[in-house]
């Protein structure tokens, strides 16, 4: 039976960030998945530290890497967020590896989440065909071009991808991205051909 208070325990989290991350919404949701029971990794695309940002404009905090993409292995976790940011997801989705690592949690039907500009990463490895997402609105266009049904909500849930749309929904993306990862796999997590 899983314990009630910390439902993630056992579980491994991994957070794909990179520099220009936006540090609440990185920060929030890994305070979450933490004590919900979860162990967290930042995973990025070069060893060392990343600087966060307030608002894209102000250097908030550096957060410590504890591993790069070519490093991690997406069959140890069990999960990933995709925090925002303008320059963060920008800078992933210009990175192969990184693009690759995301792809592999569609593959092997382990849940997602992504607020803010995280879902450009989505945007970029085609897995928003087929699924409702929301996003910060500037992507609205971005995710329709992709084959996505863009909604404006505070948070929505596609088979087991939670989206969010800023930092002020954060309460609700942290709730449900800590719902979705207790829950597992999902059997049509995978996006359609």
């Amino acid at each position: 039976m899983a314990d009630k208070q910390q439902p993630l325990n056992g579980k491994k989290v991994a957070f794909l960030a990179a520099d220009g991350v936006e540090d609440i919404e990185y920060t929030q949701s890994r305070a979450a998945a933490e004590q919900a029971g979860a162990q967290c990794h930042l995973i990025s695309i070069r060893p060392g530290e990343i600087q966060s940002m307030n608002h894209d404009i102000t250097p908030a905090n550096r957060h410590r890497v504890d591993r790069t993409v070519d490093q991690a292995n997406p069959a140890d976790y069990d999960a990933l967020v995709l925090p925002g940011g303008t320059v963060n997801p920008d800078r992933l989705r210009m990175n192969a590896e990184a693009m690759d690592f995301v792809k592999a949690f569609f593959q092997q039907q382990k849940p997602v989440a992504a607020i803010c500009h995280g879902p450009w990463s989505l945007v970029e490895t085609g897995m928003v065909k087929g699924r409702t997402v929301t996003s910060y609105p500037s992507l609205r266009t971005d995710i329709r071009n992709a084959g996505g049904n863009w909604v404006d909500q505070q948070v929505q849930v596609d088979q087991g991808l939670v989206t969010s749309r800023a930092p002020s929904d954060l309460p609700a993306f942290c709730a449900k991205l800590v719902e979705e990862i207790a829950e597992g796999r999902h059997a049509r997590q995978v996006a359609p051909a």
